[in-house]
């Protein structure tokens, strides 16, 4: 599985539309074949920055989600929206996806 983070500071003016800047990009995304998750989340400590985890069943459908229109129109998108350039952790893991957490179950 690759699995990559990809952290965005985004212009103040644009933080509050930020998830509708991005929408096409991640429905288009997600319905990728080889996509596995491809979910955003907010910081609570500075509400400008977004933390992206995404992953990919392997390097060509990472490949083909890089080669993709919709990766193309997304950058585009974000371009201007952006504050600085993204910060990215990319690796190859093992596994398809999430693992269940061994130290932590619901209480009865």
């Amino acid at each position: 599985m690759i699995f990559i983070a990809v952290r965005f500071t985004v212009r103040p003016e644009c933080s509050d539309r930020w998830l509708d800047t991005v929408d096409a990009f991640t429905r288009a995304t997600r319905a990728e074949p080889g996509n596995l998750f491809f979910d955003w989340s907010r910081s609570v400590e500075d509400p400008h920055r977004f933390t992206l985890l995404e992953a990919f069943a392997d390097s060509g459908a990472g490949a083909a989600h890089v080669a993709s229109d919709h990766f193309r129109a997304g950058l585009e998108a974000m371009a201007s929206a952006i504050a600085a350039t993204p910060e990215i952790i990319n690796v190859e893991v093992p596994g398809q996806g999430w693992s269940e957490m061994a130290e932590l179950r619901p209480a009865p």
